[in-house]
C-alpha cells in the first residue's frame, strides 16, 4: 500500500488493489478515515471515520483539498483512471 502523502504522522494511502470511485485512506494513531478524491480536482468528502474526532478531520480535509490535484495523480498513476 503506497504511502502517497504523509500529514501530520498521518498516512495518506491509495491501495493498488482499491476499487473506484478515486479516495485515499488516512491513517495513523490507530484511527482511520476515507476520502472521495472527487478528480479531478476535488474538493475530498469524507466518507468513512473510524476514531477521528470532527477537529482532526476537518484539519485533515483542508490539507487534502489543497493536495487534490496530486492525490488524483497518485491514484490515476496506480488505477489508470478515476
Amino acid at each position: 500500500m503506497p504511502t502517497v502523502l504523509s500529514l501530520y504522522g498521518l498516512r495518506v494511502v491509495v491501495y493498488p488493489n482499491d476499487h473506484r470511485p478515486a479516495h485515499v485512506h488516512v491513517m495513523g494513531r490507530d484511527c482511520e478515515a476515507v476520502f472521495k478524491l472527487n478528480c479531478p480536482i476535488g474538493p475530498t468528502a469524507l466518507r468513512e471515520n473510524y476514531g477521528f474526532l470532527l477537529k482532526e478531520l476537518n484539519r485533515i480535509a483542508v490539507h487534502l483539498d489543497a493536495q487534490a490535484w496530486f492525490l488524483c495523480q497518485q491514484w490515476k498513476d496506480i488505477h489508470g483512471n478515476y
